[in-house]
């Protein structure tokens, strides 16, 4: 950073994850003793920040918290880990090693498909988390990055083998994640047992402090906008010309974190920079990631994300910033249109002749229920099937590179394993939630939990006004920090306490239009008066073909969001 740059520099008290970063050397801290640490469950001072930087959550049970301390025990602390997959692509050698892995050595058993296109193990205790990482090395898998300050799982739009530019895309999204990873070897470590080389190690591009707070990729490709670029803080959208990938507009500094009651804090729309050419493509993410490292807020956390630094040096500053420092200029964004964001959900034919099974997995959450044997199902499949597994960005798994003649054995068994449904209503294939309660220590109301009943008469309200084949893309997360893209809903839940969400309306389809706040810290029944009465007037007031995000809007019910730094919150009663 030169001297010029020092302008753009937030000045103050570093936050102390600051202090926790630069005392890491590089990222391994004391997390080996920690480890040998058998008197509590959990990792001390530092440690506890620096194993996100490789993939793992410290949480407890929240439902038994109450109970172990009356018995004056800790809480069950245990490990999530997130791994890294970029494009959320999986062999089915791998996938049955998870499969063993959760049944095993994990509290829940199950495997949970995330909204980052890859899956998360819940409830790891401390004597297994090592056996962990080094199941997962043997068969490919790292969680490198996966959360903390840095490059996360790069997303990219699933069915990749579907056309020749959606595996071009696939192959960008590899190499972005590749290029931006932490060059530290105290991952390998520390859990591989790899002994440390006497070299002086640097971390060129995400610095020795890393970035100021986490930092998402996607790559795109329109029409379908499954990742939601809008929620992220740089995005590669793919412009293709005669079949062939051929460039990407870029677009940074989306984001749909806030705080609640702090309005400097608030969702954000991602900018369009212009059209780069490939070649240009790692260049400019790396200059992406390396302004946002010099400029971004070390000093308030809350205000440390890209989408912020946008707001405080200006857009045209920030992109001429990544114009110098990835020696090239923007042209002019070519054009593109999204016009779906959710998952087909069934069989696609492939360019290539085989066959992708798109399953729906309520709220990402594969195990074993009553009936439905969703856990077993999928190992069955991955036990006969040659292709790969796909995961979504919208927690649903694709069975992909399905032969012609393994299709009818395929669709049995997921049938009989109930991983397919002929009944399943769109409304519930456009429904999301977030994990919260019990594992997640954010959360402050229900999400996943409460998702299956919230949908049910969702559909009970859709029904009684005749409109069982329409549907609203439905959202709920836990606490405002985004993780279930309530902020990108036509309806969006965004935990407030027990049982009470704030209620947003006016998102769109397509994921371009960020929702305003309607009613504030209300109950569950309230919500779905409130829904019952907004769908009774989309009914009979809709014209032909209007979502209802785009209804909400044009009966001025609410206001739709411009700006969202701007006007966000301009309103006092968040409603007209």
């Amino acid at each position: 950073m030169s001297n010029n740059d020092d302008k753009y520099v937030v000045q103050g008290v570093l936050a102390d994850n600051e202090r926790m970063k630069a005392r890491s050397n590089l990222l391994r801290g004391t997390i080996t003793e920690d480890l040998k640490d058998d008197l509590t469950g959990g990792f001390s001072a530092d440690n506890f920040q620096l194993i996100r930087f490789h993939g793992m959550y410290q949480q407890d049970d929240r439902d038994l918290r109450a109970e172990r301390a009356k018995q004056k025990l800790e809480p069950l602390q245990n490990v999530m880990l997130r791994a890294r997959l970029p494009g959320g692509i999986i062999t089915p050698k791998q996938w049955l090693a998870i499969d063993k892995f959760a049944d095993e050595h994990t509290l829940y058993g199950s495997i949970r498909l995330t909204t980052r296109q890859t899956f998360q193990f819940h409830g790891v205790l401390k004597p297994h988390i090592k056996l962990m990482h080094q199941t997962l090395h043997k068969v490919g898998i790292d969680s490198i990055a996966t959360a903390g300050d840095v490059n996360r799982n790069v997303l990219c739009t699933s069915n990749p083998v579907e056309s020749v530019v959606h595996q071009q895309a696939y192959e960008w999204a590899k190499k972005i994640s590749e290029h931006l990873l932490p060059k530290t070897r105290a991952y390998a470590e520390i859990w591989l047992d790899e002994e440390k080389v006497e070299t002086t190690e640097e971390e060129p591009i995400l610095g020795a402090t890393y970035l100021p707070r986490k930092f998402k990729t996607t790559v795109v490709v329109p029409p379908h906008n499954d990742v939601d670029v809008h929620a992220n803080d740089l995005n590669f959208v793919a412009i293709a010309q005669h079949g062939k990938l051929i460039g990407f507009n870029v677009l940074v500094g989306g984001g749909l974190a806030m705080t609640h009651g702090d309005t400097s804090t608030f969702p954000r729309k991602a900018d369009d920079f212009g059209y780069i050419p490939l070649e240009h493509t790692l260049a400019v993410a790396e200059a992406v990631v390396s302004t946002q490292r010099d400029w971004g807020n070390r000093v308030n956390r809350k205000n440390a994300k890209t989408k912020y630094t946008l707001e405080r040096v200006g857009v045209a500053t920030f992109k001429a910033e990544v114009e110098k420092r990835a020696g090239i200029s923007f042209a002019s964004s070519r054009p593109y249109e999204f016009t779906s964001r959710g998952d087909r959900i069934g069989w696609v034919d492939g360019v290539d002749g085989k066959a992708h099974l798109t399953l729906f997995i309520e709220n990402g959450r594969i195990l074993d229920y009553p009936g439905r044997t969703l856990k077993t199902g999928c190992a069955e499949i991955a036990k006969i099937h040659p292709g790969d597994f796909r995961l979504t960005a919208n927690q649903n798994l694709i069975v992909a590179g399905v032969p012609q003649e393994l299709k009818a054995q395929i669709e049995h068994l997921a049938r009989t394993h109930g991983l397919l449904d002929d009944g399943l209503s769109q409304q519930r294939r456009d429904s999301m939630a977030c994990v919260a309660f019990p594992t997640c220590p954010l959360a402050m109301a229900e999400a996943e939990r409460y998702l299956p009943d919230a949908v049910t008469q969702l559909e009970q309200i859709l029904a009684k006004h005749g409109m069982a084949n329409d549907s609203l893309i439905f959202r709920v997360t836990g606490c405002p920090n985004g993780c279930g893209r309530a902020m990108l809903a036509e309806v969006g839940l965004v935990g407030k306490g027990p049982g009470k969400y704030n209620l947003h309306l006016g998102g769109n389809r397509q994921g371009t239009r960020i929702p305003r706040m309607y009613r504030e810290n209300i109950g569950e029944a309230e919500i779905l008066q409130e829904l019952d009465s907004l769908i009774a007037r989309w009914a009979t007031e809709r014209e032909a073909g209007e979502a209802f995000g785009d209804f909400v809007i044009r009966a001025k019910i609410v206001k739709p969001v411009v700006n969202s730094a701007k006007d966000f919150y301009d309103d006092p009663d968040y409603a007209i």
